[in-house]
């Protein structure tokens, strides 16, 4: 009996708790909405800036650095665009932080080599080792630079040639910005099904997470790329630190608990490469999973003691704690067959109602959110609602990955910062490979365990819960299956999945 209250207890608090992270979205969608024409306004006018400016004194010292990995599929690339951007060159340096162990080298001092005959300010930085991975390289990279504004790119993002003269405008006259985060687009967002449904999630959290968090003063994270810092808000801050695997989320959280303002601007677009084998996902995801966890952590002892408001503490709560939904999702999913079998709950007709409102409400705020964004970023809605099975399924399948990821954060282990592997410019063949795990096979057990379920209780009379084992069982073994073909058949990562036009041509 003890155990079955606990059980019961379990599934409930969990159930509790994803229904919040549900209404969420609907909070910061309606944040979103109500800033959104003010805002809009005020960003387009005020990115005119420098376009009228010639004077070359008057455009601030600007440094982008650009920390890179072993990437020879995307190096060359990044460092063309960044050399390419419209600032002045007595201005803006470049240095590119190399790390890398193979024949990246190569490919980044030929590039670099050759712009610095062309007259661009740019120079190699290299490390005798990785000391912080990322976020190393970020703070090493500052002792060679006297610029009041350190801009950043990942390797695999290609900024346009107005991204300094644009972002650099929210700077001036405005001395307590001190981060500036533009918004990430895709060059393969039609790749597969992976990257469409990869897509979109990274839309609705560009589209309306960032910008109703950084519109109403709320708590942003810097996203690791595609933003520029004010030199002086990094090292005022406590300077870039390795501690966790979400390095820009705990700067730009220091950064703003030292009361530096943040402004994003959803116009100011960069593309970037979304990965395209489900395993380089899921290692993202996990480094991402931990990472937040870890910062979390970190900041929220640091963030009770503030005096902020308290609406203000908890959507921070909410934002550094995000990734707790896979667990979550994880644990309903393994509690719903023993509830299920051993509680018999016969509800009348007012407390139906609301059981399925509540359930409706929880499991449609991020589509509805995701929706929306694809509203404003100038999408299709009725194509893209084509897609929500796709995402969700993807959603749903990460639980075991990201759960995994959260419960190491927890438990305080240690791991590695495993970079993104990249496709590049390669064009169809296998490079840079992700990190193997047995992670998928718990994800063909959890998705059979939860198919049984599905087929013990459909047509009982908690068919209510049937829907949600469907779509656990489907979610969990469309990732553990794709996650095995991907390993042993990488070349069909580049199959396309023939869908309708997601985006307007």
């Amino acid at each position: 009996m003890i155990a079955l209250i606990i059980v019961v207890s379990l599934y409930v608090l969990c159930s509790v708790i994803l229904l919040a992270y549900g209404v969420q979205c609907y909070i910061l969608t309606y944040l979103f909405l109500r800033k959104r024409k003010e805002k809009v306004a005020f960003q387009r006018e005020r990115m005119k800036y420098f376009s009228s400016l010639s004077e070359e004194t008057t455009f601030p010292k600007v440094v982008t650095q650009l920390p890179m990995y072993n990437e020879k599929s995307v190096a060359s690339r990044v460092i063309h665009a960044v050399a390419a951007m419209d600032y002045p060159r007595s201005r803006h340096e470049i240095q590119v932080l190399d790390d890398s162990t193979d024949e990246t080298v190569g490919y980044v001092d030929s590039t670099v080599e050759a712009l610095k005959k062309q007259g661009v300010r740019i120079s190699v930085i290299r490390r005798s080792d990785r000391t912080g991975f990322k976020a190393g390289a970020l703070q090493n990279g500052l002792k060679y630079t006297d610029a009041e504004f350190i801009a950043i790119f990942d390797a695999d993002f290609v900024p346009p040639p107005d991204f300094l003269k644009k972002s650099i405008a929210f700077f001036i006259d405005r001395p307590k910005v001190g981060l500036v985060q533009g918004r990430w687009t895709h060059l393969n967002r039609k790749a597969s099904l992976i990257t469409r449904g990869q897509a979109m999630g990274i839309d609705g959290h560009f589209m309306i997470e960032q910008a109703a968090r950084s519109w109403n003063g709320l708590f942003m994270n810097f996203n690791g790329t595609a933003g520029v810092f004010r030199r002086e808000a990094i090292e005022t801050s406590g300077g870039w630190q390795h501690d966790t695997l979400t390095e820009d989320m705990d700067l730009s959280y220091r950064m703003q608990l030292a009361d530096w303002e943040t402004e994003y601007v959803p116009e100011l677009q960069v593309p970037a490469e979304i990965p395209e084998d489900i395993n380089a996902f899921k290692n993202q995801q996990f480094r991402w999973a931990k990472g937040s966890i870890q910062t979390a952590l970190k900041i929220i002892p640091i963030l009770m003691k503030k005096r902020l408001p308290a609406f203000k503490k908890a959507q921070a709560v909410l934002h550094l704690t995000h990734y707790m939904v896979h667990p979550l999702m994880l644990m309903l999913a393994l509690l719903t067959m023993p509830v299920l079998y051993y509680v018999k709950v016969f509800l009348p007709p007012v407390w139906f109602a609301l059981v399925v409102f509540c359930m409706i409400l929880a499991t449609s705020g991020p589509s509805t959110m995701y929706m929306i964004s694809q509203y404003y970023i100038g999408n299709r809605i009725i194509k893209q609602m084509m897609l929500l099975p796709a995402m969700m399924l993807i959603g749903t399948g990460l639980a075991v990955n990201n759960g995994k990821a959260v419960l190491e954060a927890l438990l305080k282990l240690k791991s590695p910062f495993n970079r993104t592997p990249k496709k590049g410019e390669l064009k169809g063949k296998v490079s840079y490979r992700p990190i193997k795990d047995i992670t998928c096979l718990v994800e063909l057990l959890v998705g059979i365990y939860c198919m049984t379920s599905f087929r013990m209780f459909l047509g009982f009379t908690n068919f209510l819960v049937s829907p949600f084992l469907m779509l656990y069982a489907s979610g969990f073994l469309f990732v553990g299956i794709i996650s095995i073909i991907h390993f042993r058949r990488p070349e069909l990562i580049d199959i396309k999945v023939k869908l309708p036009m997601a985006e307007k041509s």
